[in-house]
């Protein structure tokens, strides 16, 4: 990684690099705040005010924020009930960005969302993005055709990469997916 062999990388350090953002977001029951922060490694309290606001603008949090009734203290029932699916994905979106990563991994992010959640993550994983090595592991073309670099894979094997345009042309694989998915829109 980086040109750094793998077996000399200090693993803790590395971790510590890493925002990750996975499919199935694990929240406690517990306040928003507290599930925002979790995973600091005893430096929850040393965050401020100013940079939680900053994560909830990048995040798109501050889009439901007015409707909770204790701000970031507002409790969110077991498991996140009391958000819906694409508001804790912004929560684990805000929680992978408060490590101040390198490089971030979303996993899934979009999937199981509607369209308007949808683009409210495309929206947050485009700011949380900015100046940072993103992977998008997604299986939805809306999520993944602005990637500076795609890389399709087919039972486990790289069938093409490149920018959107070039894959439009040159790999067969990426072709049926933009057209699997454009016929289940439209018909």
């Amino acid at each position: 990684i980086d040109g750094h062999d793998l077996r000399q990388l200090d693993l803790k350090q590395y971790r510590e690099a890493l925002g990750v953002v996975p499919q199935d977001v694990l929240m406690f029951d517990k306040s928003l705040r507290y599930n925002i922060l979790i995973g600091m490694n005893g430096y929850a309290n040393k965050v401020t005010s100013q940079e939680l606001d900053e994560i909830a603008r990048i995040s798109c949090i501050d889009r439901f924020f007015g409707r909770l009734t204790d701000g970031y203290d507002t409790m969110i029932g077991e498991r996140g009930i009391k958000l819906s699916g694409g508001e804790r994905q912004r929560v684990a979106i805000a929680r992978a960005l408060m490590k101040k990563p390198h490089a971030l991994i979303f996993d899934e992010a979009t999937s199981s969302l509607d369209t308007e959640n949808e683009a409210l993550i495309r929206e947050s994983i485009k700011r949380a993005s900015r100046g940072k090595t993103s992977i998008i592991i997604a299986h939805r073309f809306s999520t993944v055709k602005v990637a500076d670099r795609i890389i399709v894979m087919d039972q486990g094997r790289i069938v093409g990469q490149g920018a959107h345009d070039q894959l439009v042309s040159s790999c067969d694989v990426y072709q049926r997916l933009i057209k699997n998915q454009t016929v289940m829109i439209g018909g």
